[in-house]
């Protein structure tokens, strides 16, 4: 079994953090977007890792190969990002026909990832929504067995939109479709999608059994981010590098304070995440992120999100401001 992550996409709706950051990279409840995606595969016993990278690939790549040396991980990169399915097709000569397991780099589950790994048949994690037009769209029977995907459905028949999990047993098959729909030009919305290709499987007689995940974090623009991190934070709980106690400092649980950070003379939280070696004086920040290495001086921050490299002083303010900022609101 191996994993594939594609984790390519610019992640244009997180700007400006991702002009300099990959979205899988993004900061949540003292991890990351993507270690929350690799510690569960670790954890039941996959080993082998490839990342379908493009924009920002090398600090990706540098992520990985610093926070997991143990793992056998491949590094691939998309140039022409032309969808999913095109960006899954780049590891057939890695895959060699073994299965695999795909996790989209932006989709953070709560599932039970062993009993999908001992399932005979390949699968699908779903999750009712409100409105599945803009996800790919599960139709499924009694059983639990998928008959139909369509990717964004203009009239959906279904409400259980796939999350972006897959356990596709038969790779050599999914690639025979890949290359199929890419040589008849089949796309989606102007792109080659994953979801037409595992169509194509069902129709050749595959069998994909869809499971249910239970808890869905979305990440994809900064108000879901911070409910996300909201959420993730009052899950796990707090989490504050080496115990150090800030001078007169009052912390509100759940927070996640990083290494080497000083802070004085503030209240912090509910539901904030502050990276490494931050300080923060006279201010009051709850229900938001900062980055690493950043510098706030007689702010009041409320569902915000800061970059790393940031210095920041001022007033009252809700900011979504990158990396390397330097802003005086006084």
């Amino acid at each position: 079994m191996k994993a594939v992550i594609p984790v390519a996409g610019a992640g244009t709706k997180l700007r400006p953090h991702t002009y300099t950051q990959p979205k899988a990279l993004i900061p949540l409840a003292g991890k990351t977007v993507l270690s929350f995606i690799v510690d569960p595969l670790v954890e039941a016993g996959i080993n082998e890792f490839i990342f379908i990278v493009g924009y920002l690939g090398d600090k990706i790549q540098d992520y990985v190969q610093a926070k997991y040396p143990g793992l056998k991980t491949h590094f691939i990169r998309q140039t022409d990002r032309q969808g999913v399915g095109h960006a899954i097709r780049l590891a057939k000569s890695i895959v060699n026909n073994d299965e695999i397991f795909v996790v989209l780099g932006d989709t953070i589950c709560e599932y039970n990832i062993k009993e999908v790994l001992k399932c005979k048949h390949s699968m699908l994690g779903v999750r009712k929504v409100d409105d599945p037009r803009e996800f790919g769209v599960a139709e499924i029977d009694e059983d639990g067995f998928v008959q139909h995907i369509v990717e964004k459905p203009h009239f959906p028949k279904s409400n259980m939109a796939l999350v972006g999990i897959y356990k596709i047993k038969e790779s050599k098959q999914m690639f025979q479709c890949l290359e199929k729909n890419i040589k008849q030009e089949v796309r989606s919305h102007g792109e080659y999608s994953l979801s037409d290709a595992l169509d194509c499987m069902i129709r050749t007689g595959e069998k994909f059994k869809s499971f249910k995940v239970e808890n869905w974090f979305d990440c994809g623009r900064k108000e879901t981010l911070l409910e996300s991190n909201a959420t993730l934070l009052k899950k796990f709980g707090s989490r504050i590098e080496n115990e150090k106690k800030f001078e007169n400092t009052v912390i509100i649980h759940p927070v996640s304070i990083g290494a080497g950070c000083s802070i004085k003379n503030s209240i912090i939280g509910p539901n904030v995440a502050i990276g490494d070696n931050t300080t923060i004086e006279f201010s009051i920040i709850k229900n938001s992120i900062i980055g690493a290495y950043s510098n706030l001086f007689d702010i009041v921050l409320d569902s915000s999100i800061i970059g790393s490299d940031t210095g920041l002083r001022g007033e009252t303010r809700t900011l979504n401001i990158g990396d390397n900022t330097n802003i005086d609101l006084g």
